[in-house]
């Protein structure tokens, strides 16, 4: 009896690992795609994966389904360690049924959602799959919207991370959408709410998975997509790498790096790479990685608004969050997919005890038409509420130039930045000299044919008012710094804060402009 029992258990444990079976598999492979248990096995440590609800099976009897049953049911869920941490993962199998999502799969991804918020873990969904099950109805539509509830109960208590790796359309987009981070692979992964023939059908257009939902249009023009991958191995080293500056959930601390011990090393040449002129551009990402430890910054959504960055370093052991303008793009102006994409990570980071880093060096929101029509003042506001909700430490440092309202949404002391710091060589002003001369003193300029009055008066106007000296004069600035003092001064910084503490007042939630 117990080898009969035991020969059965071998045979279906054997059944459920094949999933849909060899051939669904060889199809799999033949798209240069891996297998559910094949992503799982190269995301988690070696032997720490613990597999649950292996042998649950759908219950449809429509349309033959009851002669279609195949254990685990298109997702494999379970828990293991990434870098000896534990996580929660669940894999669509899309040799099942496409990886649809059945009423038993939708009750396997909840229940290893719930089993994460219970425990405090990260989760992270590798996504490969067709969307709902059509020949279960409504009900498969009930067992989205129930993972859609969990992802909002999760945000903000453990990190959730969504990887692409094949289909996801309909309704299965919109749980990678609800999640903090998401990773898509160039010509695998395609996210989309209506197909290539929908959109023939109803608008008569010709567009092509890539062209509609593809990797790089998420990635570069939607910015759904935070990091692109050039392959499945690249995605997954991806998660492991973005989990190693996370937290486990809210509950803890900003992660540190206990081997780090070199506090005290001013940066050198830190001044060489911004140009005197506040007109030239230059990489703010090289300022960044001289400030960084080991020079290591790992960027988030890249390609989307690149006019500001954001990402996540470690600074004198600690991981913080990074906000920065990019003067190479825009010449680092604020606009509409920039505040959306500051405020989003900014919320991220406090919830999730991450300290905010910000680098200014911002001449004003782009102006124009299209900015205006399209909501800039309602988008923008996005960024300030951010950075005044956010209770995390706050450290800002004026780089080269801080004009206007876009001076107040960077991260200013008014907006509750605990330690605003400037070089030297910072200008900070309502606007940039040369406008402020042609509201100021127009009629003087008048005539001024050797720009002689001109130049006098930008000389004069420097002086008077874009400097760091007189907002440091009322407290706005704490100090003005020389450049090379910049990453000693971010680290005493966050050292007097570690055990900072901001009560609010009481209230439900705010109403952020969404």
């Amino acid at each position: 009896m117990t080898n009969e029992k035991l020969n059965r258990f071998t045979k279906l444990n054997k059944q459920a690992n094949l999933g849909g079976g060899k051939e669904r598999i060889s199809q799999q492979h033949k798209k240069n795609k891996f297998t559910a248990r094949e992503r799982i096995k190269l995301l988690l440590d070696e032997n720490s994966f613990i597999e649950i609800d292996k042998f649950v099976v759908h219950n449809n009897q429509n349309f033959d389904m009851d002669k279609t049953k195949i254990l685990g049911d298109g997702v494999v869920t379970g828990y293991g360690k990434i870098n000896n941490k534990k996580v929660f993962v669940f894999a669509n199998d899309f040799t099942v049924l496409g990886g649809s999502l059945s009423v038993s799969v939708g009750k396997k991804i909840c229940k290893i959602m719930d089993l994460a918020l219970k425990t405090g873990c990260p989760i992270i969904g590798l996504n490969d799959s067709g969307g709902a099950r059509i020949q279960e109805g409504v009900e498969s539509l009930a067992a989205y919207s129930q993972i859609f509830y969990r992802n909002t109960l999760l945000s903000g208590i453990i990190p959730q991370i969504s990887v692409i790796l094949g289909p996801s359309a309909g309704g299965s987009v919109y749980s990678p959408a609800m999640t903090d981070f998401t990773i898509m692979v160039e010509n695998i992964s395609n996210m989309f709410i209506t197909g290539p023939e929908v959109v023939k059908t109803a608008l008569g257009e010709d567009v092509t998975f890539e062209e509609l939902g593809g990797a790089q249009i998420h990635a570069e023009k939607s910015g759904v997509a935070n990091f692109i991958a050039k392959d499945e191995v690249s995605a997954i080293n991806i998660v492991k790498q973005l989990l190693s500056y996370l937290p486990q959930n809210n509950s803890e601390d900003s992660e540190n790096n206990l081997n780090y011990s070199d506090n005290n090393v001013p940066v050198a040449n830190i001044q060489n790479i911004v140009p005197q002129d506040a007109n030239k551009s230059y990489d703010m990402k090289e300022l960044i990685c001289t400030i960084v430890d080991e020079n290591n910054f790992f960027e988030i959504s890249s390609l989307w608004a690149p006019n500001i960055i954001i990402g996540f370093g470690y600074i004198g052991g600690k991981s913080v969050g990074i906000v920065a303008n990019q003067p190479n793009y825009l010449s680092g102006s604020l606009d509409i997919n920039a505040s959306n994409k500051a405020a989003r990570f900014i919320r991220f980071c406090d919830a999730f005890n991450i300290p905010i880093i910000t680098f200014v060096d911002v001449p004003g929101y782009l102006p124009g038409t299209e900015q205006e029509h399209g909501g800039a003042i309602r988008h923008g506001s996005k960024l300030l509420y951010a950075y005044c909700e956010a209770t995390v430490p706050k450290i800002t440092i004026i780089i080269r130039k801080a004009y206007g309202g876009a001076y107040c949404a960077m991260g200013s002391k008014y907006s509750k930045s605990d330690i605003n710091l400037a070089w030297f060589s910072a200008e900070i002003a309502v606007m940039g000299p040369e406008a402020a001369l042609n509201i100021l003193y127009k009629k003087e300029l008048n005539g001024d044919k050797n720009n002689k009055i001109r130049s006098d008066l930008l000389n004069k106007y420097r002086e008077q008012f874009a400097n760091p000296y007189i907002a440091a004069g009322t407290g706005i600035i704490d100090e003005v710094i020389v450049p090379e003092d910049t990453k000693n001064k971010i680290i005493k910084s966050l050292e007097m804060l570690e055990e900072k503490r901001e009560i609010k007042p009481l209230k439900k939630h705010g109403n952020i402009q969404l």
